[in-house]
């Protein structure tokens, strides 16, 4: 009788140790992810728009994917078309469906930045088509019925907005007219939707387009930033909270492009998020180069990575300006398991200076996605992608 009284009170001893052991695990993990998400806030929920900060929403992203080459085609003379469907075509992808942006999301992305054209659909006056923009729209509403954070800019847009002073009169009326448009098709979207002003604001053909610009291009950059601003804020609704996105000249990373940048008037605040794009080391990213390889213990490797990071991070993020890197990515070259790694130190190291990053989906050398069967053309990448940004 007392060997039996004896085990049962072993079994219940055990028993109520193994209980307290899980419930004191489960605690240990609450509060490990109450840690994590303590920062977060539900951008489709009920916190108002006019609370939410640009540091709140780039907290909030995990990583992004670029929308590429689709509706931002451009210099389609050559199509001998007018149809919206014809102009998303026209550089090789396919018309976007709700499934694309949720096999986006379900890989794992939490931001979608949607990159838009819009000269080839204007008159001249610069009023958009209302066929353009109900399809633009439509897309967009994909992304808000996947619940992402989604960027929307205006992009490849060259040919009517000029940074030389000679050009710069009807560059500004186009400017400011397109985006008025814009803003009142989008104005009551809620916090989750950002506008960026504009892609990668150069001047083609100059031998500094692609090397920071001049400071006479600077200064009409800040003008059309500030000009965006103003029309976005005019128009009422959300906008007036809104928050916005602005790059440097060409987007670049150098620190010419970014000393010349001058953070626009705002009646709301803290709600600025510079852009920029990172494409290095350029001979292992570039399709046009030969370099296939990348080390990870090399610094000759790793540091043109982390410089425009860095860069970046001193000279906004940490002042409590947020950056995001809008366009990353590299191109196959046969090379998966090399460019996972790569994207994995990119998307790690920028994390850690709490910026986080867009990849370039171009459909073609820098396709992650086949938006024809919705399936995964380089798991290796999206899973080393996933695991750089926990």
């Amino acid at each position: 009788m007392k060997n039996i009284l004896f085990f049962t009170v072993m079994l219940m001893f055990l028993f109520l140790s193994n209980a307290c052991f899980q419930t004191s695990r489960s605690l240990v993990n609450a509060a490990l992810h109450d840690e994590e998400d303590m920062n977060k806030i539900d951008l489709y929920g009920s916190n108002p728009i006019n609370e939410i900060t640009a540091n709140d929403i780039v907290r909030n992203i995990r990583i992004g994917w670029n929308l590429g080459n689709t509706l931002d085609t451009a210099e389609l003379e050559w199509l001998n078309s007018s149809s919206i469907s014809d102009f998303e075509k026209a550089w090789g992808n396919p018309v976007t469906t709700r499934r694309n942006i949720e096999t986006v999301k379900n890989a794992g992305f939490n931001a979608i930045r949607i990159p838009v054209s819009w000269s080839k659909c204007v008159d001249s006056e610069y009023n958009i088509r209302r066929d353009w923009m109900r399809r633009v729209k439509e897309v967009v509403d994909y992304a808000v019925s996947s619940k992402l954070i989604i960027i929307l800019n205006t992009h490849h847009d060259e040919s009517i907005f000029k940074y030389i002073d000679s050009e710069m009169e009807e560059s500004k009326k186009a400017f400011k007219k397109i985006w008025e448009q814009i803003a009142d098709n989008f104005k009551y979207y809620g916090a989750y939707l950002i506008f960026e002003s504009l892609n990668e604001p150069r001047t083609k053909g100059l031998p500094t387009e692609w090397t920071g610009g001049t400071a006479p291009e600077h200064e009409n950059l800040n003008i059309m930033n500030q000009i965006f601003v103003d029309a976005v804020r005019a128009s009422g609704g959300n906008n007036a909270y809104r928050i916005l996105m602005i790059p440097a000249y060409s987007a670049s990373p150098s620190q010419l492009a970014m000393n010349g940048l001058k953070i626009p008037n705002d009646t709301a605040g803290n709600k600025i998020i510079i852009s920029i794009h990172v494409y290095e080391p350029y001979r292992f990213v570039s399709s046009d180069q030969p370099v296939v390889t990348w080390d990870g213990t090399k610094s000759s490797d790793t540091s043109p990575v982390t410089a425009p990071v860095d860069r970046a991070y001193n000279t906004f993020a940490s002042k409590g300006i947020p950056v995001i890197i809008g366009e990353f990515g590299a191109a196959n070259k046969d090379n998966e398991a090399v460019r996972a790694d790569w994207a994995q130190f990119n998307v790690s190291y920028a994390k850690s200076k709490g910026i986080p990053c867009v990849w370039w989906d171009d459909g073609g050398d820098l396709k992650l996605f086949d938006r024809r069967s919705n399936s995964i053309v380089y798991p290796q990448i999206v899973e080393k992608i996933m695991q750089g940004v926990k």
